[in-house]
């Protein structure tokens, strides 16, 4: 069995299966996803829609990155159908959706980071994938309590599982930005 090294951000890993008589040799390709920004947006997204950009969820939520209409409206996103058949729209809108939370939350950035809160070790991309999920304002609430105030969205997913499981990502190609544009 071999395996390839990546060379971009995304890459797949191809492995050949022994050839067997009668059998020809299969290749299967894995998806392998880096530890950076590329990395993860792409998880995120994943875990919120499984990729794909046309999702509308049970509690209304949109597209590849699940926002809500008051977060699109915040980016001057009033068009829903246009906004769920663009994905270049759905990128850009997540792009800054991460810088106004960054900037939102750069003091809490700076104090929390590497810190341990309920055993979880606190990272930026944590931090920014929490805030995803429940809104800076929830984050800095869990940050400045040392996670004794928590915050679980409708479906139970809390801040403290998606500090846990985007732990550890490069985010830092995203700057802080109050009032970015797409």
């Amino acid at each position: 069995m071999s395996f390839t090294t990546p060379k971009t951000k995304i890459e797949k890993t191809t492995t050949t299966t022994p050839k067997r008589t009668g059998y020809p040799v299969e290749e299967l390709s894995f998806p392998f996803l880096l530890k950076n920004f590329v990395g993860f947006k792409e998880a995120l997204a994943f875990k919120e829609s499984q990729g794909k950009y046309r999702v509308i969820n049970t509690l209304g939520y949109l597209g590849k990155y699940q926002f809500g209409k008051e977060t699109l409206k915040r980016f001057r996103i009033y068009n829903i159908s246009n906004f769920l058949k663009t994905p270049e729209l759905q990128e850009k809108a997540f792009i800054a959706y991460c810088q106004v939370n960054k900037w939102i939350l750069r003091k809490d950035i700076k104090r929390s980071v590497g810190k341990i809160i309920n055993g979880t070790k606190i990272t930026e991309s944590g931090i920014l994938a929490a805030a995803h999920l429940s809104g800076a304002g929830n984050v800095k609430k869990y940050l400045r309590s040392h996670g004794v105030i928590r915050f679980n969205d409708a479906y139970g997913t809390s801040i403290k599982s998606y500090m846990n499981d985007f732990s550890g990502y490069d985010v830092s190609r995203i700057d802080a930005n109050k009032k970015p544009t797409l």
